[in-house]
């Protein structure tokens, strides 16, 4: 479909959002391309182009001919205006094929294992189309899972083929793998958060702050991955603070912003290391928290984001939105650190009180819940879990519309766990 119209001659923007094939594992879907792009194309053309160019915005999805795609992505690429790519679905591999000449496709509507080579868009097509680009900016976003015949290529080089060396072209995204747990709400989490930053930041960020928020604020599942890589952002402009006891800024979002224009306030972190403060701003401070995760600061990253959520505590009170998204931060912060009983309790609190203000049914509150069982599988101290089990358990009966095998896990392991070792009675051991 596409949007508006200017007279004369007008540089004019693209938006391409292609909606190709689902991935689907034993009924659950693991990425409905469909409804990701659906959610996108609300977003303005501008905001996701990042200028107020005039821009014309297509959405592709359902197609089963490859060649009706290259013909979008040519009138795209060929567009003088800055130029925005978006593809969500399933990456696959042509099983017949060996060797260095296997190629990766994007499956298209109705591709079957048989048929990946004349049902599916060869990805060599896009990086081809892509580096015939010569002018204007050009950013690429992509959000698939790879199939088992994709996976291995992807997991042999560590990241998608090609995409770096594209002179000219910013490209991010993600790529799960094929035991990737079903999605929770339709829209798949990075693509949300790249939605969500778009309509809450006053000021638009740069496409590598929207990838690093997005990323890091989407609850990946271990082993995704992210394009760039955090050793790759390294390189870009993604603030990272300095090591060492010298002070640290972490800039957190005041909800007036135009009072705070132009202001900073030095809040004292109790709790963070030698010389740490926070500075009270108008920068989120995702970006940088997510930096000293991945750099293996997490003591440092834990410390900031508890400094952030006393801050916001005191601005909007403990059960407003923003306290916690503060905490869903930290449990996903919990999580990086490999403190999965921390992860677990936090995740826990956050989905129970989302629970209260958005009901059973709300996307963030069925993601809330799988942080939370997700962490609790992966903890193998029995008392924490036991410890942990009860609440966690309570919150998945209380939505109704949960994947019912995820309750059953937890009633199972909890079941396990309640069983004193070596127990006579032969009881079952979950192993999870």
């Amino acid at each position: 479909m596409g949007f508006g119209g200017v007279s004369g001659g007008q540089r004019r923007g693209h938006v391409l959002l292609l909606a190709g094939d689902a991935a689907v594992r034993r009924g659950g879907v693991l990425v409905a391309p469909g409804v990701n792009v659906a959610a996108l194309a609300m977003v303005p053309a501008d905001a996701l182009l990042g200028c107020g160019v005039p821009a014309d915005m297509v959405c592709l999805e359902g197609v089963r001919d490859p060649n009706t795609v290259l013909a979008r992505l040519r009138v795209a690429v060929g567009a003088e205006g800055p130029l925005f790519v978006y593809v969500s679905g399933r990456l696959t591999a042509d099983r017949r094929s060996r060797g260095r000449g296997r190629g990766l496709f994007v499956a298209l509507a109705g591709t079957t294992a048989a048929s990946v080579r004349y049902t599916s868009l060869p990805w060599e097509w896009l990086l081809g189309e892509l580096r015939s680009r010569t002018a204007g900016e050009a950013t690429v976003v992509v959000d698939l899972v790879a199939d088992k015949a994709a996976w291995p290529l992807v997991e042999e080089t560590g990241t998608l083929p090609g995409l770096a060396g594209l002179t000219g072209v910013e490209a991010f995204g993600v790529v799960g793998g094929p035991g990737a747990p079903a999605a929770v709400g339709g829209v798949s989490g990075y693509t949300r958060q790249w939605i969500d930053q778009l309509r809450r930041a006053p000021v638009r960020p740069s496409n590598v702050e929207l990838h690093v928020l997005a990323a890091g604020s989407a609850g990946l599942a271990p082993g995704t991955l992210v394009v760039p890589s955090a050793r790759e952002l390294e390189t870009r402009s993604v603030p990272v603070p300095v090591p060492g006891p010298v002070p640290v800024p972490v800039f957190v979002p005041a909800p007036e912003s135009v009072a705070f224009a132009g202001t900073t306030r030095v809040v004292e972190a109790a709790d963070a290391v030698t010389g740490a403060v926070a500075v009270v701003g108008t920068e989120d401070p995702r970006a940088r928290l997510h930096a000293l995760a991945v750099g293996g600061r997490h003591t440092e990253a834990d410390a900031l984001a508890r400094a952030w959520e006393r801050w916001v505590v005191e601005r909007s009170g403990h059960a407003s939105a923003e306290a916690v998204q503060c905490g869903e931060i930290r449990a996903d912060l919990a999580r990086m650190a490999g403190d999965f009983a921390s992860a677990t309790r936090l995740w826990t609190a956050a989905g129970r009180a989302r629970l209260a203000s958005q009901g059973p049914d709300a996307a963030e509150v069925q993601d809330a819940a799988a942080g939370a069982l997700y962490c609790w599988t992966q903890l193998k101290d029995r008392a924490g879990a036991l410890e942990l089990g009860p609440a966690l358990v309570g919150l998945l009966r209380a939505l109704p519309s949960l994947d019912p095998d995820r309750l059953r896990l937890a009633e199972r392991r909890l079941e396990t766990l309640r069983t004193p070792a070596g127990a006579p009675h032969g009881s079952r051991v979950v192993r999870s």
